[in-house]
């Protein structure tokens, strides 16, 4: 095999980056160019709001009327698009989707998000243990301190409420 001085990183180096800025910009710009009927923006919130009461209970009402008087667009978009778009999907089961919520916010490390999903975890059947071993999971992927952090978060969103 000939050698060259020429290494594979070399090449990488040399490929032109994509426009990825560009295209992303595209894309929101036609996804908010579409039309919005009064319906569909109903549907969501009514979907959003079911879900949301079904998985987080209060916790997650009073999480979306905190954010009310600071961000009110953020508030509806917990609302519209994270339980009345992604959360309502039907690819998954409740179940499972608030188990891959715990995984996600494990590895990110949002504590107080995580404690809200934990109790949804529960509130759609989710047992203890199965919190637990996601959690464990995460040591693999996110490392010990997420998952230490996360098991602390754990043990005070399923200890008995006063």
């Amino acid at each position: 095999m000939k050698s060259t001085s020429r290494t594979q990183l070399d090449a990488i180096d040399e490929t032109p980056a994509m426009p990825v800025a560009d295209a992303s910009v595209r894309a929101a710009t036609h996804v908010a160019s579409l039309p919005r009927d009064e319906t569909t923006t109903a549907d969501r919130r009514a979907r959003g709001l079911r879900a949301l009461g079904e998985i987080t209970g209060a916790t997650g009402e009073s999480v979306v009327e905190s954010l009310r008087d600071i961000a009110p667009d953020l508030a509806d978009w917990i609302v519209d698009f994270s339980y009345g778009d992604v959360m309502s999907r039907p690819g998954l089961d409740r179940r499972s989707r608030q188990l891959a919520t715990i995984a996600a916010l494990t590895a990110t490390g949002h504590a107080p998000q995580l404690k809200v999903h934990i109790r949804g975890a529960l509130n759609v059947g989710c047992t203890r243990q199965e919190i637990v071993e996601v959690i464990l999971q995460m040591t693999v992927y996110a490392g010990f301190p997420a998952a230490i952090n996360a098991l602390n978060v754990a043990r005070e969103a399923m200890a008995p409420s006063d």
